[in-house]
């Protein structure tokens, strides 16, 4: 089975590094699979999901804030700004952030609060889509 290297890394630290079948995110246009040969490119990541199928089969979630996708001959990088894998994901502290942001949105605060809600509202969101796919797969 061939495979391709996948790199995922926070500006803290690498989250994952393995070989992969498919990696699959969500670009600015649009969800991205990236499989074993593809062409090369980089694109801009929107926050959201990253889901990683290893060599094995298992397939691995993460949440990113957003970032840059390079895709190498050998290799798949992804350079986010915040990166988790859905098993670290702190659901209460989650949920809380986005309460958070919605109200900050629903009350309609300064420009730079709001964008910075919508953007941390983007992020939890995403969060919380990684833990419902991590829990509808432990169910199977």
């Amino acid at each position: 089975m061939s495979t391709i290297r996948c790199d995922i890394v926070s500006a803290e630290q690498q989250i994952f590094s393995g070989e992969a079948t498919l990696v699959v995110a969500t670009g600015e246009l649009g969800e991205l699979g990236i499989a074993p040969k593809h062409a090369p490119l980089i694109t801009r990541l929107k926050p959201g999901k990253v889901v990683v199928t290893t060599a094995a089969g298992e397939q691995l979630d993460f949440a990113i804030s957003g970032g840059i996708l390079e895709v190498q001959p050998q290799v798949v990088t992804v350079l986010a700004d915040t990166a988790i894998r859905a098993t670290d994901i702190d659901e209460a502290a989650v949920r809380k952030a986005k309460e958070e942001a919605e109200r900050v949105l629903a009350n309609r605060g300064e420009a730079m609060e709001l964008a910075e809600a919508q953007q941390r509202l983007a992020e939890v969101t995403a969060q919380l889509q990684a833990l419902e796919r991590l829990r509808r797969t432990l169910k199977h």
